[in-house]
């Protein structure tokens, strides 16, 4: 049998449909409770990309690729436009 978890200490994507209303509810809307949100998810974003072990790697190559691609977006955007016959 499984334990039952309180509808306060569920994920948003374990919340049922029909517990929604009271699960938002229950959230901290405070300033101090939506600072304390916007920190967990940066903490959780940083960690999972950019504490990696292997260094980020992949945010290095995507970073070089985007500012490489910037100066170069006017001649591209002018070939995408062009038509030929």
């Amino acid at each position: 049998m499984a334990s039952v978890v309180p509808v306060k200490e569920k994920k948003l994507m374990d919340v049922k449909l029909g517990e929604l209303p009271s699960w938002i509810l229950m959230r901290d809307f405070t300033p101090k409770g939506t600072a304390g949100a916007f920190q967990r998810g940066y903490y959780r974003y940083h960690n999972k990309y950019v504490n990696e072990k292997r260094g980020g790697v992949a945010m290095v190559l995507a970073a070089y690729m985007l500012f490489n691609y910037c100066p170069c977006y006017k001649e591209l955007k002018h070939q995408r436009l062009c038509k030929y016959h």
